[in-house]
């Protein structure tokens, strides 16, 4: 069946929303205000890991249906290990409290008045239960994810920070500063390194069965056609989200010398919102930080539950949504600091792994009957980022650390790609020798029975 073209639209919207969370708004003004100067060349690589691998992402695991079954390809057992590693990484351990967390402090608490800022325990506790309460109905309703998301949350998120945009344009202080000293040389890999911080590799490893569902809700049930309309509305998503993160690294560039640098680019904004339109302002950003918030932890909820609900099968999809928000909402304000420290470290370590599954199942084509690539390529990059998300928290390593250190890159992070490179190349020439050898041995010989010489 064909997707009508709002329909098509409402999907590509949705897509959008479920990536862009309370981080991607953050991180492009942060990149701009670094960058400086460089900030074109910056946002060429951030766009990259940010925008280019998370539509892949979206687009593999539709076509393998479930990121299980891309996992599969490794092993049985490492796929239902990686994949509820995965849901409960980003998920109620990390993603979702942190999505009704992150709005507050960065667009909330710091208007408050003193009088309330001494109680901003309470207010969180407030704002926090309306945003599950939220969270969890729009959750119930899979199918109406479309109408509500795409039709009303994205198109008014867009809105208002197309509206933020074009008032910078028009009445916004503006002065370039030259880049720091990470942007001056290699702008190109320095972004590329920001966007890889998004974690919106491992989302998307999430919201592709979304979107597949989504589909076959509106009776998309070819594989084809699926997998046709998710290549589309993943174009459309990183359009989208190419243009907004232009947008946000702009005002960030703009306004590098007119603010002092800070610890993330929150502040950035909120002294754009304050400039702009005064003390009202914070109830523009307060909202854009909301809405950017809850369609991306409505996402992970869905496609947390859906998961679940298929591998627990005691509970329902309607229990699971209530137990993950029911946790997200007790994490959030009781011990999110206690998880956050165990969760970050957990997803230094299982990001790169997203990465190559992500680019292997783009390949597989290429590597079909070839069984040591997926689990020898995924176990190298695996133990590599292992022992770089230990080496990030001091945890003593000897020479095991030592040597490790002195794989290319590993210092910022990406020692791995190195590792797969090669583990990649040698697997496949390693299976093309083994396949020839075995055509030639299973050749007859060149000359029959007649051919040989008889002895007289």
């Amino acid at each position: 069946m064909k997707l009508s073209k709002k329909n098509m639209t409402l999907v590509s919207f949705m897509l959008f929303s479920l990536f862009f969370g309370a981080g991607n708004l953050i991180f492009p003004p942060f990149l701009g205000q670094n960058a400086g100067s460089q900030t074109p060349l910056a946002l060429l690589g951030f766009l990259f890991t940010a925008v280019i691998l998370p539509v892949l992402g979206v687009v593999v695991v539709a076509k393998f249906n479930g990121l299980e079954s891309l996992a599969r390809k490794v092993d049985s057992r490492f796929a239902i290990f990686f994949t509820v590693l995965i849901y409960l990484s980003i998920g109620p351990g990390l993603g979702i409290p942190r999505a009704a967390s992150v709005p507050f402090e960065m667009a909330i608490a710091p208007y408050l008045p003193e009088s309330m800022a001494q109680n901003s325990v309470w207010f969180m506790l407030l704002y926090s239960l309306v945003f599950f309460l939220v969270a969890g109905w729009l959750a119930m309703s899979p199918k109406k994810l479309v109408e509500r998301i795409g039709k009303f949350l994205t198109p008014t998120l867009l809105f208002l920070i197309t509206a933020l945009f074009i008032s910078f344009l028009v009445g916004g202080k503006s002065d370039v500063a030259a880049p720091q000293v990470a942007y001056q040389n290699g702008a190109v890999v320095k972004g590329f390194l920001e966007g890889y911080n998004t974690m919106d590799a491992i989302a998307a490893l999430n919201f592709g069965l979304v979107i597949a569902t989504t589909l076959k809700s509106f009776e998309v049930k070819d594989k084809k056609d699926v997998m046709h309309y998710t290549v589309r509305a993943g174009a459309v998503a990183g359009t989208i989200l190419a243009v907004i993160y232009g947008m946000l690294s702009f005002m960030g560039m703009k306004t590098s010398a007119v603010y002092p640098l800070q610890d993330n680019g929150a502040w950035t904004l909120r002294c754009i919102v304050h400039q702009l339109f005064g003390e009202p302002g914070a109830i523009l950003l307060a909202v854009i930080f909301t809405l950017a918030c809850l369609t991306t932890c409505v996402g992970l909820i869905t496609s947390i539950s859906q998961y679940f609900s298929t591998l627990f099968k005691k509970l329902s999809y309607e229990k699971w949504v209530l137990v993950i928000t029911i946790f997200s909402f007790a994490v959030c304000n009781r011990g999110l600091n206690a998880i956050l420290g165990i969760s970050v470290p957990i997803l230094n370590a299982i990001y790169p792994v997203a990465i190559i599954l992500i680019v292997l199942g783009l390949c597989d084509k290429w590597l079909q009957g070839n069984r040591v690539v997926y689990p020898l390529t995924v176990g190298l990059v695996g133990l590599v980022s292992i022992v770089y998300a230990l080496d990030t928290l001091k945890v003593p390593l000897g020479i095991v650390g030592k040597v490790f250190s002195y794989l290319p890159f590993y210092s910022v992070g990406m020692g791995w790609t190195v590792v797969a490179l090669v583990t990649v190349v040698l697997s496949v020439a390693g299976y093309k020798i083994k396949v020839a050898v075995s055509n030639r041995n299973q050749q007859p010989s060149s000359l029959t029975v007649e051919d040989h010489p008889v002895a007289e």
